[in-house]
């Protein structure tokens, strides 16, 4: 296995993606291929599998996968107590909904023991925290096996104005599972890889502002952002606090479904999780519903471009829509999604360069830097291996930026929320009597090519990124041998309605497909 050290030091650039097939195709006899949350309980319930054993297969299954064969550089480093920390199976009495289930976690996650929490850089390199965050301490209460840290665009894709999705000076290159040449998206990047690759059934990503939604999709696999305030972001290297959170990324809707419930939860030192309409469950699985479209009213966002090919799968997927059911409103454009980008931006400025510095402060006197221009320093310092392919455009513009009581900030923040949610979200939805809106996640996978740096198009996840509303993906099949997926937003705290209604359309469509870790599209 990987082992605890890095696994990135020879990986600057992306490995060549033309190797002998049997290099890139999975192990014919990898047993818990796609296997679910309920597959592995059941498992070990019925003594096919100890804890042990299924976290030694996937740590088998990352060696294979990651470091050699394709290459994926998806995860930074496994757990060295991996196979030991396994909780054994349910006590009498008091069962456990993940006893046994390895998770990976981004690496921007906190993590106590010997894994560094590093964001992808080489600053946070000897990053160790003193105590899990909250919602991965929520994870081991509930009998999950922390497999290890999952790679990410470094800082969270907010350093460099021409960013590559996908790569960290720690991880190195993170690479599409369906086509090698292709970008996995970003930031939660590995996450969403390992799962596809059936390198872990379950793990947590983060988002600002698409980075669980994208890279699952361009991924084929589940993903979840939360209304901002449903998942604690403690122990989360922050951007922004007005958008950040944490969330599932799974090959189903019922496993997304499943860890979100154990995440999800008030967390006295995060106040956006004690707001006054904050609306918990610790079981979503119950509203999960094969007929929750019937019935139900969608509206189609039209606001993004993915592309005409992307445009034509979804016209099936809208099809899927109305034979199970649902009336589909079409068009049902956003209003104002044109204008989110100048005050988001702002906003994001000035809370990263708040928050950054607080956070930075807490670490110990092992880490070099302790505030966002020490960070600066320390990139220009170490510009060989961290500013091979990007610069720290965001980083200095940060710098720049004034307090939390700046008139500049507080304007662009109360513009964010008005165009987003009152004037944006809740608008369309009042207007047209909607129970959630949907559209293509985002267009295909882009080739990764660090001189363009990411050329992705067509998003839909700047206005619930921006309004902190919920948004679930859910893959929508394959286009030329890639990937694509199928996003339900809404209000906020709407997460029983958008699971439901992806889990309906995943039963309907089956629209999952295993990666083959192919050199280019098809």
């Amino acid at each position: 296995m990987i082992g605890a050290t890095s696994v990135a030091s020879a990986c600057r650039t992306p490995p060549p993606a033309n190797g002998p097939a049997s290099d890139r195709t999975p192990s014919a006899d990898f047993e818990l291929e796609e296997v679910t949350v309920a597959d592995i309980r059941n498992g070990i319930a019925s003594g096919r599998w100890t804890v042990d054993a299924v976290a030694a297969r996937y740590l088998e299954r990352i060696r294979a996968l990651d470091g050699q064969g394709p290459a994926l550089r998806a995860v930074i480093r496994t757990n060295p107590d991996a196979v030991a920390a396994g909780s054994g199976p349910d006590p009498p009495g008091a069962p456990r909904p993940l006893a046994g289930v390895p998770v990976l976690v981004k690496d921007n996650i906190e993590t106590a023991g010997a894994m560094p929490t590093t964001a992808g850089s080489l600053a946070l390199e000897n990053s160790f925290a003193t105590r899990d965050a909250f919602i991965v301490a929520r994870l081991r209460a509930a009998g999950a096996t922390i497999l290890g840290k999952a790679n990410l665009s470094e800082w969270a894709n907010f350093r460099g104005a021409r960013s590559t999705s996908g790569w960290s000076a720690v991880g190195g290159q993170c690479r599409n599972p369906y086509a090698l040449d292709r970008n996995p998206c970003g930031s939660s990047s590995g996450s969403a890889v390992a799962v596809s690759a059936n390198m872990a059934p379950l793990a947590l990503g983060t988002e600002t502002d698409g980075s669980i939604v994208c890279p699952a999709a361009m991924n084929g696999v589940v993903g979840v952002k939360p209304t901002v305030g449903l998942v604690s972001r403690t122990g989360v290297i922050p951007i922004a606090a007005s958008q950040d959170t944490a969330g599932p990324i799974a090959r189903t809707v019922t496993d997304a479904a499943r860890l979100l419930g154990v995440i999800a939860g008030p967390d006295p030192a995060d106040g956006a999780t004690l707001a006054d309409d904050a609306v918990f469950h610790d079981a979503y699985v119950r509203f999960l519903d094969r007929d929750a479209l019937r019935g139900a009213r969608i509206g189609i966002a039209r606001n993004f471009n993915p592309g005409d090919a992307v445009w034509g799968h979804f016209e099936s997927t809208l099809e899927v829509f109305r034979a199970a059911g649902a009336t589909v409103v079409d068009p049902a454009a956003i209003p104002n999604a044109d204008r989110l980008g100048e005050p988001e931006f702002i906003v994001l400025l000035h809370e990263f360069k708040d928050g950054i510095d607080r956070y930075l402060g807490t670490l110990s006197d092992d880490v070099p830097v302790h505030t966002l221009g020490e960070l600066i320093a320390f990139n220009q310092a170490h510009a060989d291996r961290e500013m091979l392919h990007f610069g720290q455009e965001r980083f200095r513009a940060a710098s720049a930026a004034g307090p939390l009581t700046s008139p500049a900030y507080l304007d662009a923040l109360a513009a964010c929320r008005r165009l987003a949610r009152a004037e944006g979200i809740d608008a369309v939805m009042d207007r047209f009597g909607l129970d959630a809106l949907a559209a293509p996640t985002a267009g295909r996978p882009w080739l990764t090519d660090y001189a363009r740096g990411d050329v992705g198009v067509g998003h839909a996840s700047q206005p619930a990124a921006v309004a902190g509303y919920p948004h679930v993906t859910v893959p929508m099949g394959l286009d030329g041998g890639l990937p694509l997926g199928v996003s339900f937003f809404g209000r906020a705290w709407s997460e029983p309605t958008l699971l439901g209604l992806a889990y309906a359309y995943e039963q309907a469509s089956r629209r999952r497909e295993i990666p083959r870790f192919l050199p280019g599209a098809v």
